[in-house]
């Protein structure tokens, strides 16, 4: 076997640990070519600080053999080791650590420290990172997505008169790879959730507020999100409320734009949003305007991305899967150039 088979392996452990609401981490140990032990991360099910993935392993290895010295034994993990799980490696005398994702935070291998490092230390420990790093990476990444996830759903109840669309209806979108942020405090929400991206420096140069049009979420600017990103820039993407990923009232009357601009600008002001270019969807929406005319400091300058979009693209439809999710589609029909063409 391959040292990648070795991995994939300690991936299936991390799976399982994730499964099971820990954080995906697993590992895998190694004798002769041989996996005689494996481990999954469980801190939380055990009640033990010390149960991670890598300690897991190396005490069952160590029963099996009878020995705690393992010094004959490879150890493949999906995270880089801890400054715990580096020090038990170094005392069961592993003579190779093999890691997939770097851990900027408490990595003890290279990213905060490097235990493997000391030439004092009377046993040293071969290391390797990045082994199927981007796999290992992303298992993390969707984790920790779904946990702040869940964090936003407790701490926003949904009001009685609106609706969420389900979170699973967003997954796997094809080029929207950002992070979701959601806000439910400011004054004219009034308890309803809305979503944004904010990507970029917080102090760029330059920042594109982007508002979508009435047929559409922020996913139409996904384009022009990943160039502005390349470029430097800060972008910022809403989805108004009752569209996207942001909550959805029951009824068509909760909606109008003067509402609509109010949100807007609140969300403007809690991030600090200087300087901006408001990028709207359509030369005829009339939400960019009346931001500019609200606040022609904050909102310097108004552009016009004309961004068709495919009413059966799956990706459109996500966030209006039956007729009480469309409430402020019908009302925008109303009151902005965009037809319905979802009734």
């Amino acid at each position: 076997m391959a040292d990648s088979d070795f991995m994939r392996i300690a991936l299936t452990q991390a799976r399982a640990a994730a499964a099971a609401g820990e954080v995906p981490v697993g590992a895998a140990l190694v004798r002769a070519g041989r996996v005689i032990a494996v481990g999954g991360n469980g801190p939380i099910g055990q009640h033990d600080p010390s149960a991670h993935a890598e300690i897991v392993a190396l005490r069952a290895a160590a029963k099996l053999l009878g020995n705690y010295r393992l010094s004959d034994c490879e150890l493949f993990v999906t995270l880089e080791p801890c400054a715990m799980c580096a020090g038990a490696i170094l005392q069961a005398r592993l003579k190779r650590v093999v890691f997939g994702a770097a851990d900027p935070k408490a990595g003890a291998a290279g990213s905060v420290l490097d235990l493997f490092a000391h030439r004092q230390l009377n046993h040293q420990t071969q290391v390797q990172g990045g082994l199927l790093q981007a796999e290992c990476a992303s298992l993390l990444q969707d984790f920790f997505m779904r946990r702040r996830e869940q964090t936003h759903e407790n701490a926003s109840p949904l009001r009685e008169d609106a609706l969420r669309t389900p979170v699973e209806r967003f997954e796997a979108l094809p080029d929207y790879p950002w992070a979701a942020h959601y806000v439910s405090d400011l004054p004219s929400l009034d308890g309803l959730r809305l979503h944004y991206v904010d990507e970029g420096p917080r102090d760029a140069q330059q920042c594109y507020l982007c508002l979508h049009d009435a047929a559409a979420w922020s996913y139409a600017f996904r384009e022009q999100i990943a160039a502005g990103l390349a470029a430097g820039h800060r972008m910022v993407a809403p989805d108004l409320i009752g569209f996207g990923m942001s909550d959805k009232p029951k009824k068509e009357e909760w909606h109008d734009l003067v509402r609509h601009g109010q949100v807007i600008n609140e969300l403007a002001l809690r991030l600090d949003l200087q300087h901006c270019v408001v990028l709207q969807q359509s030369p005829q929406e009339m939400m960019g305007p009346m931001l500019t005319a609200i606040d022609s400091s904050r909102f310097k300058n108004l552009r016009t991305d004309s961004i068709s979009i495919d009413s059966d693209d799956a990706a459109y439809t996500a966030p209006f899967p039956d007729r009480g999710h469309q409430a402020g589609l019908r009302a925008f029909a109303r009151f902005a150039c965009a037809p319905d063409k979802r009734n």
